[in-house]
């Protein structure tokens, strides 16, 4: 055997390797110190987490392939693992209290998230349908036990339910779109597809109707969406924190690079699938969110509707349009992570508040924390100079240069009804009567809103290194 060239074969998968070794390593720990090792598996679990994104960006340049081509690592690779292990990282320091009580005191919970968290890496990196469902499904296990992982709370048990059906059947579609694409192609590998489906028959398209179908789930676009809210509401807050941030950069990452990879010769058919999920997600979003009184199921509709605004970019089907989803991602991450810190320090004696009321006079209270969450919501709305205006233009211009017109106008409507509900929580923290003083707020959960408030209020000073690594990761795959 030459060990060398194993050597180099492995290469490419060394991160994952240190990952999967490092929460086996993590179970063990936990599995001899019991429930007291809770806080020590968890920050261990954010340095390995840290190691594994700083070993990614020591890789060598270019393209690297392994597995026969079945597993990518190129600069789209790069720059989504970065921001997915960022996400996970950032989940479990903003998990830190909740891991404290006694009775959410899980030592299994961090090593979920380092298992979901490989998971995504398999996917981000996968090269054919046979990795990309190894990796969805290896994510969604352990995102399916995450959810129920408040095993005393009848909502938290439900919310894992509703997901694990809704999940299994979108795994069922998904592979029966993949066994479809395989039939009319005679291979699963995303280039031999691309050579194969450049007549695009029936059978092919019928079969991407459905792959894309069971990657709508994972994104929670519309019309697979019906999970979200129930779950966003009933999971442990850090949960949903972690199910709005780091699974819908992978998930919009395999939608990314299957869309423009594997069909790239029959842009037009899949083109409009997403136009119209892109559409529906969009108002979705924006209208179900008004009538809205707890701030999680606000928030889950929020996510639909930046999942639409982050389709509007890859619906364009270029190079610019890729790019427009890379740094849509990016930024959404830190507008979730940040919004997510914030609701998590909503404690009134002990005791987690969740309604848009329970904001009522903060300004007054807590005035650093309501300006930061104001600029926060401000930038979900997309008003300049915040990052999150950024974000949207650049999908809305890649759209209006793939001549996307009317879809570029739709965006812009929806966002301005969703900024209807996002200043509605800003006029209840600025103009309504205090609801009473809030507990203080734990050094954590500081710093990660301190990190993601700083970044989309300070953005537009210095917007090139984001948009100069998101070109080159976009130009990766074309």
């Amino acid at each position: 055997m030459n060990f060398q060239s194993a050597g180099y074969q492995l290469l490419p998968v060394l991160p994952e390797l240190v990952l999967a070794t490092g929460a086996m390593v993590l179970l063990m720990l936990g599995a001899y110190g019991g429930q007291d090792k809770t806080r020590t598996v968890t920050w261990l679990s954010i340095v390995l987490l840290i190691a594994t994104g700083a070993l990614e960006l020591m890789l060598p340049a270019g393209k690297l392939t392994t597995f026969g081509g079945s597993f990518i690592v190129d600069d789209f690779a790069r720059f989504l693992k970065v921001l997915a292990l960022i996400g996970s990282a950032a989940t479990l320091i903003l998990s830190a209290e909740f891991l404290s009580n006694p009775s959410s005191r899980i030592f299994e919970y961090p090593i979920l998230v380092v298992l979901s968290t490989l998971g995504m890496m398999v996917l981000i990196s996968a090269g054919d349908l046979i990795m990309l469902y190894l990796g969805l499904e290896l994510m969604s296990l352990a995102l399916y036990v995450v959810a129920a992982s408040n095993r005393d709370n009848a909502k938290s048990t439900e919310a894992g339910l509703k997901y694990f059906v809704l999940g299994a059947l979108s795994s069922g579609m998904l592979l029966y779109g993949a066994s479809l694409i395989y039939g009319f192609t005679g291979t699963v590998a995303f280039s031999g597809i691309a050579a194969a489906a450049k007549a695009g028959s029936t059978g092919i398209v019928f079969g991407l109707v459905f792959l894309l179908a069971g990657l709508c789930f994972k994104v929670s676009a519309v019309p697979f969406h019906m999970w979200t809210p129930d779950v966003y509401e009933g999971a442990p807050t850090p949960v949903t924190a972690f199910f709005a941030s780091a699974p819908k950069v992978a998930a919009l990452a395999v939608f990314t690079r299957v869309a423009l990879t594997a069909f790239p010769g029959i842009v037009p058919q899949w083109q409009q699938i997403i136009v119209f999920v892109a559409i529906a997600s969009m108002a979705l979003g924006s209208f179900a969110a008004i009538g809205q009184t707890n701030i999680k199921r606000l928030m889950a509709y929020s996510s639909i509707g930046h999942m639409g605004f982050a389709l509007v970019g890859l619906a364009a089907g270029t190079v610019e349009g890729a790019q427009g989803v890379l740094i849509y991602i990016a930024i959404y991450v830190a507008m979730t992570l940040g919004s997510f810190s914030i609701i998590l320090a909503m404690k009134r004696n002990g005791q987690a508040v969740e309604e848009i009321k329970d904001f009522a006079g903060l300004s007054r209270t807590n005035p650093l924390l309501a300006f930061f969450f104001a600029m926060l919501l401000f930038s979900l709305a997309g008003i300049p100079p915040l990052a999150g205006f950024f974000a949207k233009w650049y999908v809305f211009v890649a759209a209006i240069k793939a001549n996307l017109f009317t879809l570029a106008v739709i965006g812009v409507l929806t966002s301005v009804v969703g900024a209807f509900y996002y200043l509605s929580i800003i006029k209840v923290m600025y103009f309504d009567e205090p609801a009473g003083k809030l507990d203080p707020v734990r050094v954590e959960l500081r710093t990660v809103l301190a990190v993601a408030g700083i970044f989309n209020i300070l953005y537009f000073v210095y917007p090139g290194p984001l948009v100069s690594v998101a070109t080159s990761a976009a130009k990766s795959l074309f």
